[in-house]
Parts: structure tokens; C-alpha cells; sequence
């Protein structure tokens, strides 16, 4: 027996019909390089409409690629639209990326179309000549004073000479791709990810959910997390749908300016990733911040040290997430949970500096890297995290890295975990960035918090180096906090009750900072390159003894 219920398409076009419909009056705040600017949802879906007859008039092909060079805008969001709700797809480009990563992607998307915000011209300009299937570039004039070459069109240009398309936009294939994104390269070229319209609209109605990021009409959201990045972790599609208002950063990502704009519009929820919220904890007790409910942290591992900072200073801990361009991304979300009610300010610590547990929809489970052996529940036993769900990627654009996935299917993410009884995720490591030492693992990313709690530091980052017993041993790069002075001994010291004796550090190198990949994550693999020939010190070598 079959049910008789409507088989009714998860399509991006009634997120954009019920934000017309129901929530026309909310606010969108757009940051730029000369002041803020604000327009209402309403007014928005008319420049969206306008914009779907602009993409027809530039030939755009049907499933044509409408990539995006732009910073967090409401001009940004009109494309996040605009694009998938015509049945093209939204491509946007990480303009962190190093040129030639971005040259490869746009070409390897076999890019139509790319809209560039004014003050990024200057960089795209300089790759444009190496772009083999671009015929348009439209520049958006975000208020910088960059030079526009005379064959580049003009946005506002565009959508003027056009009539707003009429009626609702219909999209029949719920399995139609609505986006992409590429992951990062940390190992090899980028590969692309192909969002649909049903994994785009289930992932947006899961941030709505109580136990996930709760977004919701009376929030005011301001993402920091960039729209380059899995699609701002899909807030602002979550947001259109719930009504929340939006406000957006722009250009300026200083930990200053984004603290402003949550006094100034009254902001109740943002996210970001934790390098943001490190530049941020300084500064907190500077502003008004007193209408916010929640801090949202993904991207890696929170630091124990930042959360309680953020709880210290302003009475809210940050609300640890984890997920990757692959999984949409939201994979875990580690809220509040009725089993911590009775606990003591140290366990409700700790788990609050978990990944948390699989959201609704999502399945995880943990294997052995080598074997594919399960793992127990135990949180005491490691392995790789696998996760399947209508949201998780099943494969590349073009088929490539099919070594990323399981026979059966599965996500392998290439982070190594222990999962507890209650399904609550704590992250141990990268596959790749895990010290083995003697032939026992040692976790970067826990020695990385443990030593980032320490008052004087700012970041700390610990890569495996070469050791003639012990195959590898843990190698500290550490930034101090301006104006503080410290020593490789203090920090050993530090560590000593909180890590295994054989966990320790070889060696302590103090550094200006912690490079970052284009995402904002700590770069391993540029540090590694940095120590290549790094040498340890005879005296320690401690390992396993």
C-alpha cells in the first residue's frame, strides 16, 4: 500500500516564494565599503526577478553556471536565488583561494557567467584571460573605487534594462543541481561538490530545528561565515525560510566591525569560524552584545578555552557545529541537552567542546581507517568519522576522488573521532594531521586546545616532525599573545597535568602567526612544508616511556 500524499518537489523556488509571500517587510542590512544599506525582502524578490530575466537576456544557459566573486551582500543573495531558481546553478568562487586553484575551478565548472563585486575586480581581472568558458563578467558596485574595464557590464545596469519575470518559478527535478562548491585542496586540486535543490531545501529546514541552529522569524542573523564557503552553511537559505531578518558584513571582517553591527542591528545569532571568534574574545566586553542567544562555531575544532571565554565574558558559550563543504555542511551540532541538567560547570565544559551529536537525518558511523572495521561507541575507541544522509555528498563533479567514498555509499570525511554511548561526536583529528608516534596516535587537535588555554597564548598549531625512534614526534608552533612573553619550558609545564607524558611536545617553536587555508582553517600542510627539515632537540624525545 502506498501513501496518498502530494508528491510535491523540495525545490529553492518556495524558499523564495514564502519569504515573498509571508515575510516581505524584514530587514537586509548590507555593510559596504562606504556606510550600510538597507532593503526589505520584498524588495529583494523583485531585484531576484529582475535578475532571472537578466540571466535569459545574457544566454545563460539552462543549467548554465552563474558563478559568484562577492563578499557577504544583499546583491549576493539575489544570486544565491536568481541562479537555481531558473534551473541554473550557483557556483561561487572562494576568492581565498590561491589563483591558480581559482582558475582550475572555474574552468573545471565550465563557468557562463561570473558577477564580481568592485573591489575584487582588481584580483579577478588579473585571472580573467585564463578563463576558457566565461563569456560575461557583471561587476557589482559595492562603493570601492576600483577601475571597470569597458567590457565588463554593470549590475545595476543590468537588471534595469529588464522587466521582472512574473509568477512562480518552477523547477520539476527536486534532484536538479540548484549549486556547487569546491572543497579547499588541502590534498590535491579542488574537487566539486553539487548541491541539489532537495539537499539544499532538507539542510535549510534542519537549521530551523530546535536541537540544530533554531533559526527562526524573530532572529536577526548575521552570517560571518563567507557565502564562498558551502554556502554560508546554508544560513541564508535558512534564514529566507524561517523569516529571519539578515545583516550582512560585507568587506570588512574584522572582529571590530562584525561586534558593531551586532550591537547596532540587535543581532541574535551568528556564526563563524574560530579564528573569528579568537580576534573577537578581546574585544567583547567593548560592545553591546547583550541581544544575542547564539554563537555558532564550526570550520574545526573549537578550543575548550574560547567557548568559556565567549561564556565569561558575555554569559553564552559558542555553539559548536561540525561539518564540511561535503555534507551541506551542518553534520553535528553539540546544543544544550536534558542529560547535562544536573551536571557540574566542568562537564557541561567539556561537552559544550564537542562536536555534538548527528542532526536529524544525518547517520555517522566510525570505522577503523585501514580495515573499515567498526568502532565502538565507547568514546573510548578512535576511528574515522563516515556519514551518509540526503544532504551528504555522493560523489565529485566529474567523478573525481571516488576514493573519498564507500562501496556502500558513506561519506568518508577523513576526520578521526570517538563517538560516546549518547551519539555525542568528539573530534580527535585529521587523518592526515594525526602524530604517530612509536605506533600510538597522537591527537594534534587536543594538544592544539590544551595549549591554547594557556592565558599567553593566542594559537597554537602542532604538526608531526621526523624522529629517528619514534617515527614521529609532535612538534608546538605557538603564537604569543601581544604584549606577553613566553617560553617553550612554560608551555611544557602548562601542558604537564593536562595531556599523557609522552603527548608532550619534542619542541616549542614560537611563531607570528598560525597560516590559514582559504576558509580560514589552520594550514598543517604549510607548516609542514615551513619544518620540513626541522631537526629535534637531543635532549627530549620523550615517547612513549
Amino acid at each position: 500500500m502506498r501513501g496518498l500524499m502530494q508528491d510535491w518537489p523540495l525545490t529553492l523556488p518556495h524558499v523564495l516564494h514564502r519569504a515573498e509571500q509571508l515575510f516581505g517587510h524584514k530587514r537586509i542590512v548590507t555593510a559596504t565599503a562606504t556606510g550600510e544599506t538597507t532593503t526589505t525582502v520584498a524588495d529583494l524578490a523583485v531585484r531576484v526577478r529582475r535578475l532571472a530575466t537578466a540571466l535569459d537576456r545574457l544566454g545563460v544557459p539552462a543549467d548554465g553556471r552563474v558563478a559568484t566573486f562577492c563578499w557577504n551582500t544583499a546583491r549576493h543573495l539575489e544570486l544565491y536565488l536568481a541562479a537555481p531558481c531558473t534551473g541554473r546553478v550557483l557556483h561561487t568562487l572562494n576568492i581565498r583561494l590561491f589563483p591558480e586553484q581559482l582558475v582550475y575551478v572555474a574552468n573545471h565548472a565550465e563557468d557562463d557567467v561570473v558577477f564580481v563585486d568592485r573591489s575584487l575586480l582588481p584580483l579577478f581581472s588579473s585571472l580573467r584571460e585564463q578563463l576558457t568558458t566565461v563569456r560575461h563578467v557583471v561587476v557589482i558596485d559595492d562603493g570601492a573605487d576600483a577601475p571597470v574595464p569597458d567590457d565588463v557590464l554593470d549590475y545595476e545596469e543590468l537588471l534595469a534594462g529588464v522587466d521582472p519575470y512574473e509568477g512562480r518559478f518552477v523547477i520539476d527535478d527536486e534532484n536538479r543541481a540548484a549549486a556547487m562548491c569546491y572543497s579547499s585542496g588541502t590534498t590535491g586540486s579542488p574537487k566539486g561538490v553539487v548541491y541539489s535543490h532537495r539537499s539544499t531545501v532538507l539542510h535549510s529546514l534542519i537549521t530551523t530545528t530546535a536541537d540544530a541552529l533554531a533559526l527562526a522569524e524573530r532572529d536577526v542573523l548575521l552570517p560571518v561565515v563567507p557565502m564562498f564557503h558551502a554556502n554560508a552553511w546554508g544560513l541564508p537559505y535558512g534564514a529566507l525560510l524561517a523569516g529571519s531578518s539578515i545583516v550582512f558584513p560585507g568587506p570588512n571582517m574584522t572582529p571590530a566591525a562584525i561586534l558593531g553591527m551586532v550591537g547596532r542591528h540587535r543581532v541574535t545569532v551568528t556564526a563563524g569560524v574560530p579564528t573569528i571568534w579568537m580576534g573577537a574574545l578581546p574585544l567583547l566586553n567593548q560592545f553591546e552584545l547583550s541581544s544575542l542567544r547564539s554563537v555558532i562555531c564550526g570550520g574545526s575544532a573549537v578550543p575548550r578555552a574560547l567557548s568559556e571565554g565567549f561564556r565569561a565574558a558575555i554569559g553564552l558559550p559558542i555553539l559548536h557545529a561540525w561539518g564540511m563543504t561535503e555534507t551541506s555542511p551542518v553534520g553535528t551540532v553539540s546544543g544544550a541537552r536534558s542529560q547535562f541538567d544536573e551536571a557540574d560547570d566542568d562537564a557541561r565544559a567539556d561537552a559544550r567542546a564537542r562536536q555534538g551529536w548527528p542532526t536529524p537525518l544525518v547517520e555517522l558511523r566510525l570505522v577503523d581507517p585501514d580495515t573499515g572495521e567498526p568502532r565502538a561507541w565507547d568514546d573510548a575507541a578512535t576511528g574515522e568519522v563516515q556519514a551518509a544522509g540526503p544532504w551528504c555528498a555522493a560523489g565529485y563533479y566529474g567523478g573525481e576522488g571516488t576514493g573519498q567514498f564507500t562501496p556502500d555509499g558513506w561519506l568518508r570525511t577523513g576526520d578521526v573521532a570517538s563517538i560516546d554511548p549518547s551519539g555525542s561526536v568528539q573530534l580527535v583529528d585529521r587523518t592526515k594531521d594525526l602524530v604517530k608516534s612509536g605506533g600510538e596516535w597522537i591527537s594534534s587537535v587536543q594538544l592544539e586546545n590544551a595549549i591554547m588555554a594557556h592565558p599567553k597564548v593566542a594559537e597554537a598549531a602542532v604538526i608531526g616532525v621526523p624522529h629517528e625512534r619514534w617515527s614521529e614526534r609532535p612538534l608546538a608552533c605557538v603564537v604569543v599573545k601581544p604584549g606577553e612573553s613566553l617560553t617553550a619550558d612554560e608551555v611544557l609545564e602548562h601542558l604537564v597535568p593536562l595531556v599523557p607524558h609522552w603527548w608532550l611536545p619534542d619542541a616549542v617553536e614560537f611563531i607570528d602567526a598560525v597560516p590559514k587555508t582559504s576558509v580560514g582553517k589552520f594550514s598543517k600542510r604549510t607548516l609542514r612544508e615551513r619544518f620540513a627539515d626541522y631537526r629535534l632537540p637531543d635532549r627530549q624525545g620523550a615517547g612513549q616511556a
